[in-house]
């Protein structure tokens, strides 16, 4: 075979672009619908049951810590879809896709600033090879920088830089892969900040549809077929909940006092929820304390359903990371992380963009907030969110291979891309 493929994943992508050349059509999307969750799936063709990249975050049970967007493979359980591919001699690459650190292919790319021990941080990109990133810098005829891909400043900027270098790669016969797969961010920002009705959101998708139409036109030229999918849809909503407040209330979740401000003790803690858009992984320390917990999360306005290992069974979420409980919001509602009342017992992270820090997924992030140089930390500024499937939640997808069979989710379009790989 000696076509070659550009699989894009476009962030939020629920609704056609404009983009001449691709037919977009509906497709389930993987249950939590979150990025790293359906990064995972598809690079496995299995659910999270079988991957175990639950979430966004992973709550490391002999360590009693949350960690959120570490970045190694090893995370990702599960042979990879490309696996016959490569071992036949064609090569892989991955752009701005999670958890890419250390896997087995030929090209890698991956956002890695370095934070100096005094404060401030060095931007730069992981690559593979090792001065590709460069290459890319002088080539696209700028550096990506870190601010447009997350916090107050995230804008489509940072697809366009990963639109472009991507284009570069292709067209660079000296690292050009046979199977490339790229992440474009550029809806997820504003959907967030202003839901997915709001005209500024608009705006995002034109760029969108642009970076997607130089994408295609790169690709044509290079000689490789196209596929691009979603992960998620967003959508509106209006206020937070917050369950680890309310757990903290009953006793459940142990706090420490340090000065003003009141941390997490997860070491003394009977449960915890670890949020992640609309859905919390919620770790309980012992079964016998699963019935109050649940009573707990059932009694909260805003929450549709608590699932326990059995109902996680069902929609393919049950694995050893997960929660014993995961609870969902309702349409209307998302799940934020704190469980102090008063802002002045805010952890020092609370007010500033810290996404390893932070114990649960933190949108607010994407708003300044005061004193100046801090963020918001006000959760009814957020107006899009996602984590749900069902309910029209659907993602689109379009391609120009030719494939076997016609997918009905995101894990079947995977297994679809598999085969025509090894075909």
């Amino acid at each position: 075979m000696a076509t070659k493929l550009l699989v894009i994943q476009a962030a939020a992508l629920s609704r056609p672009p404009n983009v001449d050349g691709l037919e977009f059509r509906p497709i389930g999307s993987v249950f939590p619908a979150l990025t790293c969750t359906v990064q995972a799936s598809f690079r496995t063709a299995c659910p999270p049951s079988s991957h175990g990249m639950i979430a966004n975050g992973l709550f490391a049970r002999s360590l009693r810590k949350p960690m959120f967007w570490e970045q190694s493979s090893g995370l990702v359980r599960g042979d990879r879809i490309w696996r016959d591919f490569r071992r036949a001699g064609r090569k892989v690459g991955l752009m701005f896709w999670q958890q890419s650190l250390g896997e087995d292919v030929d090209l890698i790319l991956s956002p890695a600033p370095i934070h100096k021990h005094h404060g401030g941080m060095v931007e730069s990109c992981y690559a593979r090879p090792a001065d590709l990133y460069d290459r890319l810098c002088e080539t696209v005829g700028r550096r990506f920088k870190l601010r447009h891909y997350w916090g107050p400043m995230a804008s489509t900027k940072a697809g366009d830089w990963i639109a472009d270098a991507t284009a570069a790669v292709m067209a660079d016969e000296s690292v050009a892969p046979d199977l490339l797969m790229t992440y474009l961010p550029t809806l997820d920002y504003d959907l967030q900040r202003w839901g997915p009705d709001d005209p500024r959101s608009d705006r995002a998708a034109a760029a969108l549809s642009r970076q997607l139409q130089l994408l295609l036109a790169a690709a044509g030229r290079a000689g490789y077929e196209v596929l691009v999918f979603g992960d998620y849809a967003v959508a509106a909503v209006s206020g937070a909940v917050l369950p680890n407040r309310a757990l903290a209330e009953a006793g459940m979740l142990a706090v420490r006092q340090i000065d003003s401000m009141v941390y997490p003790d997860f070491y003394a803690s009977r449960a915890f929820a670890m949020v992640d858009h609309e859905v919390a992984h919620v770790y309980v320390s012992a079964e016998e304390h699963l019935p109050a917990v649940r009573d707990v999360l059932e009694s909260l306005d805003g929450i549709a359903e608590v699932l326990d290992r059995d109902a996680q069974a069902a929609v393919g979420a049950a694995h050893p990371n997960s929660g014993e409980l995961i609870a969902v919001a309702k349409p209307g509602k998302w799940l934020a992380y704190p469980w102090w009342t008063d802002k002045r017992q805010g952890p020092d992270y609370a007010g500033h963009v810290d996404i390893h820090n932070k114990p649960g997924f933190d949108p607010c992030e994407l708003f300044f907030g005061w004193p100046p140089m801090s963020v918001s930390q006000n959760t009814a500024r957020i107006r899009g969110s996602h984590g749900r499937i069902g309910d029209g939640r659907e993602v689109v997808w379009a391609t120009t291979l030719t494939l076997d069979s016609r997918p009905g989710d995101l894990i079947e379009l995977a297994g679809a891309v598999r085969t025509w790989l090894n075909a």
